[in-house]
């Protein structure tokens, strides 16, 4: 076998982040979003949390940076009167990340 060339190099050490399936039920249109946050560099798994009841309303979907924890960060979902946790472990920095959700948002 020949050497591996430069692109299969780059493709292989280039990993896409794990969203993790632990609950059946999720904001309606928050999975898609999850999903393109994945296939960003610097996310490693993504983990959906509880869901929530709020008293104000959210006409379309947010996802909020909330505080940091051990490898990451945990975002808050919002949409309408529901609210879901997100645990997001990444090696991204804070700004870096905030871009990073803009991004898979207008997607």
């Amino acid at each position: 076998m020949g050497k591996p060339n430069v692109d299969s190099l780059s493709t292989a050490a280039r990993k896409d982040g794990r969203l993790v399936w632990n609950h059946s039920t999720h904001l309606s249109g928050l999975i898609p979003i999850l999903e393109r946050l994945c296939q960003q560099d610097g996310i490693q798994t993504v983990t959906p949390g509880v869901i929530g009841r709020v008293k104000g309303h959210c006409p379309k979907m947010q996802l909020r940076v909330s505080v940091p924890i051990r490898g990451g960060y945990k975002v808050i979902a919002r949409q309408g009167k529901t609210v879901q946790e997100v645990f997001i472990l990444t090696t991204l920095d804070r700004d870096k990340f905030q871009d990073a959700i803009a991004i898979a948002i207008k997607n």
